[in-house]
C-alpha cells in the first residue's frame, strides 16, 4: 500500500486504490556495502538455520501486484504469470517497482554481490506474477471496485494455476466499495480457501491517518498482516484492529526496485505480507500435504506472542517465527477449518461470507485431506434454526406461583455464581513464562470441541469509520529463536 509516491498510497476515490500498495510509507534508495549486510530480519528470525531444512522449494507463491521485472540476478524465479491490469508492457513491465520488490522479498536469490545480494525468506520458491492496475497514474487509474475486481480475478487465476500461497500487498479502502464489490471478492477468497490455498494480505499503513479498513485484508478467512520493527514492536504506521492475524518485519526491508541502484529500503505492511508468504512457503515444503488452513494455524501457534500471551489488535497472534514453524510438532488441526473464522477473527458485520463461521468443533477431515467445499453449509456449534412456536399448556393456579418463585431463585443463584467466577477471572493475572518456542500443540480456541476464544471477538466499526482504540501499552517481545 503506497501513498502518493510513497509507501501506503491512499488515493482519492477517483483514483480508485485507496492505499493501493502496502509497500511502505517511504521506499528509499539503498546505499550500503552489500544488500545482505542490511537484512537484519534475516538473522533476527534465524533464516540461515531455516534454509538448512526448507527454502520453499516446490511451492508456488502467487504475487498480485504492479508488475515484475526479472532482469536482476537477485530476482526470484518468475513463472509466465498473467496481466490483468490493461496497462501497456505486460506482466513484466513494472512502472513503480512494487511488485518487483515483493517478489524479491519472498524468493530473492541473493546471487548478486558475489552471493551477498538481497535474499528472500523462501529463495527456493517460484513466483507466479499477476499484474493489476496499481500504478496510481491518474491517466490510467481505474475506480476502486474495478481495482478490487482485478484482485479477486487474480486470486481465482492463482488457484487455477496451482499456487499454494497468495500474497497481496495491496488494499482498497472499504468506504469506496459497495456490498456487491465485497461479495465478488469474498467469492474468490472462498474459492481459494476451499481449494486449500492460503491468502495473506497487508493490513495497511494508515494507522495514524484514520486506520481505515482495507480489502482484501479484512475479507473473511484472509490473514491480515501487520508490521513490527527491529525491536519486535508494532510499527506506528501499521494498521490495527480485530482483523490482524500475524505480524512480520515491516521496517527497513531490502528489496529490488526501480531505483538506479536496483535496491530500495522499504517499510510497511507490504513487506511484512511478503515475508509472511515466504514463511508459509518454507513450512509448506516441510508439510506438502497440509492445507492453507493448517499452514496458517501452525504459523499462528508457533509465533512469538505479545507480552500478554494472548492475541492483540496490534500484532494479532504474534510475530512470525519461521524457525519455530518448521520445527512445530503439534497438531495442525482440521484441514477444512480456517483458524481465523473459527476464532471469530472475521470480516465486519454485514460482510457477505459464504464460508460462514466455521466452528472450531467442526468435524475434522484427515490432516492431509483437501479443504472443504466453501459452498457447503456450516456445521458444528451453529445454533439450529428455531422451530415453529409451540402452544403453551395451561397450568393450574396453584402450581404457577411455585414455578415462578423457583425460576427467580434459580436465576439469582446462577447470576451470583457467574459474578463470582467472572470477578475471580479478572483478578487472576496472566500466567508468567515464555510465549515463544515451543508453543502448545493447539490453543484452546482451535482445539476440537473448544468453545469461544479466550478473548472476546471484536467487531470493527461501520465501513469507513476509524478504529477507536488506545495506543498499545508498551513494546512487545522482540523476535526470538
Amino acid at each position: 500500500m503506497r501513498r502518493a509516491g510513497t509507501g501506503v498510497r491512499r488515493v482519492a476515490a477517483v483514483l480508485a486504490l485507496a492505499t493501493a500498495l502496502t509497500g511502505g510509507v517511504a521506499s528509499t534508495a539503498w546505499a550500503g556495502n552489500t544488500p545482505r549486510d542490511d537484512q537484519w530480519y534475516v538473522d533476527a528470525l534465524h533464516m540461515p538455520e531455516v534454509w538448512q531444512t526448507a527454502t520453499g522449494a516446490g511451492v508456488t507463491v502467487a504475487v498480485i501486484d504492479s508488475g515484475f521485472k526479472g532482469d536482476s540476478p537477485d530476482q526470484a524465479q518468475l513463472l509466465p504469470g498473467k496481466d490483468l491490469s490493461g496497462l501497456p508492457g505486460g506482466v513484466n513491465a513494472d512502472p513503480v517497482g512494487h511488485g518487483t520488490g515483493m517478489a524479491s522479498i519472498i524468493a530473492g536469490t541473493g546471487k548478486a554481490f558475489d552471493g551477498k545480494g538481497a535474499i528472500g525468506f523462501a529463495p527456493g520458491a517460484k513466483i507466479l506474477p499477476i499484474k493489476v492496475n496499481t500504478n496510481g497514474d491518474p491517466s490510467t487509474a481505474i475506480p476502486a471496485p474495478a481495482a478490487l475486481k482485478q484482485i479477486a480475478d487474480g486470486i481465482t487465476y492463482a488457484v487455477d494455476q496451482g499456487a499454494k500461497v497468495i500474497s497481496i500487498s495491496q488494499a482498497v479502502q472499504s468506504d469506496l466499495l459497495a456490498p456487491s464489490d465485497i461479495s465478488y471478492l469474498q467469492q474468490a477468497v472462498n474459492y481459494a480457501i476451499g481449494k486449500g490455498d492460503l491468502i495473506v494480505a497487508g493490513a495497511g499503513n494508515s494507522a495514524q491517518d484514520g486506520n481505515m479498513r482495507m480489502y482484501p485484508s479484512v475479507a473473511s478467512g484472509v490473514a491480515a498482516i501487520a508490521g513490527f520493527d527491529e525491536s519486535g514492536t508494532h510499527t506506528t504506521e501499521s494498521e490495527y484492529g480485530p482483523q490482524i492475524a500475524l505480524a512480520a518485519p515491516g521496517q527497513d526491508v531490502i528489496s529490488l526496485c526501480t531505483d538506479p541502484s536496483g535496491y530500495c529500503k522499504s517499510h510497511g505492511t507490504s513487506v511484512a505480507t511478503a515475508l509472511t508468504a515466504a514463511a508459509a512457503a518454507d513450512l509448506w515444503q516441510v508439510h506438502p500435504t497440509w492445507t492453507g488452513n493448517q499452514i496458517l494455524r501452525v504459523l499462528i501457534n508457533s509465533a512469538n506472542k505479545p507480552n500478554s500471551g494472548t492475541r492483540s489488535d496490534y500484532l494479532g497472534f504474534g510475530n512470525i517465527s519461521p524457525r519455530n514453524a518448521i520445527h512445530y510438532t503439534g497438531d495442525p488441526g482440521p484441514a477444512d477449518v480456517n483458524p481465523l473464522i473459527a476464532a471469530g477473527i472475521d470480516a465486519p458485520a454485514g460482510t457477505p461470507s459464504p464460508l460462514g463461521s466455521a466452528p472450531a468443533s467442526a468435524p475434522s477431515s484427515s490432516s492431509t485431506g483437501a479443504a472443504a467445499n466453501p459452498s457447503a453449509p456450516a456445521s458444528g456449534n451453529a445454533s439450529a434454526p428455531a422451530g415453529p412456536p409451540v402452544a403453551a399448556k395451561k397450568s393450574s393456579s396453584s402450581v404457577l406461583p411455585l414455578i415462578v418463585v423457583g425460576a427467580v431463585v434459580a436465576l439469582l443463584v446462577i447470576g451470583g455464581v457467574v459474578f463470582l467466577v467472572t470477578r475471580r477471572k479478572r483478578a487472576t493475572p496472566p500466567p508468567a513464562g515464555d510465549f515463544g518456542y515451543p508453543m502448545p500443540h493447539q490453543p484452546p480456541s482451535y482445539a476440537p470441541g473448544a468453545g469461544q476464544p479466550p478473548y472476546p471477538p471484536q467487531q470493527p466499526p461501520a465501513p469507513g469509520a476509524p478504529y477507536q482504540q488506545a495506543p498499545p501499552p508498551g513494546p512487545y517481545n522482540p523476535p526470538q529463536g
